[in-house]
């Protein structure tokens, strides 16, 4: 069990099938990954198990665990067991010592319960984060709308119930951001509120991902009334591989009236005008009004995100 030496053990650590394995050599050429946060449980030259994470940028710490696998054609019943040791190993040697260590992330397809293989694999790799002390967190939604491939489809034209205008400043958002955690139904949102006031959990929110987007913040828009009191607010943005709602939300004393689709739709036409393929976007399972609105607005469900932290 050990990390791999560099980019010419990339072979070797993608013979595992996962949807990231053709993101692996860019996000390492961009120090978004490292050698030393990719590890193998090899027996032989038999790839068992691997793991890694992932951040933002160079010189960032690891954000998240999103690769976790298992050979799962493996005779035996001992493959849980080695994923178990592996990521041990792994977190002793790469974590902080005493730190949280970073929330656990797996995509998955959509119908990924009904088909018996896929849902053994799923459940065999939460088996392995739970034996390391991690707890379900949530069940996301990744969206998409595909720009190209729906002519027929635009995006709506504004209808005139709220004006959109660029947000101030990072201070006006903050406040904005906060109010919304009010009833909030983002599992993350809650979870954070657990640990940190209103405040702190959208400050930290702020800074730890919306202000690191480089792409224009003049795309950022607050929906008003006609007076230019705030009902909410959508963040259009690039990350590093796609365009994105990075964030969509109604305040709290304007929610069911059907603004979000207004707002999702001004989100929408924002990146539409700059020529993307394609808009993806995510939102919690369970949270079936904003599921909803995505789908009136012409997203699909094209894979399930599983989402596992550590107290």
């Amino acid at each position: 069990m050990r990390p791999i030496t560099g980019h010419e053990e990339l072979g070797l650590f993608s013979r595992l099938p996962y949807v990231l394995n053709e993101e692996l050599a860019d996000d390492l050429a961009a120090g978004r990954r490292r050698p030393e946060w990719m590890w193998v449980a090899l027996r032989g030259d038999r790839l068992l198990a691997r793991a890694a994470w992932w951040s933002r940028s160079a010189g960032d710490a690891p954000l998240v665990l999103d690769i976790l696998d298992l050979d799962d054609g493996a005779s035996g019943s001992d493959h849980v067991d080695i994923g178990v040791r592996l990521l041990r190993a792994a977190m002793a040697a790469t974590l902080p010592n005493g730190s949280r260590p970073p929330e656990y992330s797996r995509f998955v397809p959509p119908d990924w319960r009904e088909d018996a293989v896929t849902r053994q694999a799923v459940e065999d790799r939460m088996t392995v984060l739970e034996r390391t002390g991690a707890r379900f967190l949530v069940e996301r939604l990744r969206l998409e709308r595909r720009l190209e491939r729906r002519p027929e489809s635009p995006v709506p034209e504004p209808d005139g119930r709220l004006v959109f205008r660029p947000v101030h400043d990072g201070e006006e958002l903050v406040a904005l951001m906060s109010s919304v955690l009010d009833g909030t139904l983002d599992a993350h949102g809650r979870d954070d509120l657990t640990r940190m006031s209103v405040h702190e959990a959208a400050v930290r929110h702020y800074e730890d991902e919306l202000a690191r987007y480089t792409s224009p913040r003049d795309w950022w828009r607050i929906a008003t009334l006609s007076d230019g009191e705030p009902v909410g607010f959508v963040v259009p943005a690039r990350n590093d591989y796609n365009a994105i709602i990075a964030y969509i939300a109604v305040l709290p004393s304007h929610r069911g009236n059907g603004y979000i689709d207004d707002i999702l739709a001004e989100g929408t036409r924002i990146l539409a005008e700059q020529h993307v393929p394609r808009i993806r976007a995510s939102t919690d399972l369970g949270n079936l009004p904003m599921a909803n609105a995505f789908r009136r607005a012409g997203y699909i469900n094209f894979e399930r995100e599983i989402n596992m932290t550590w107290s």
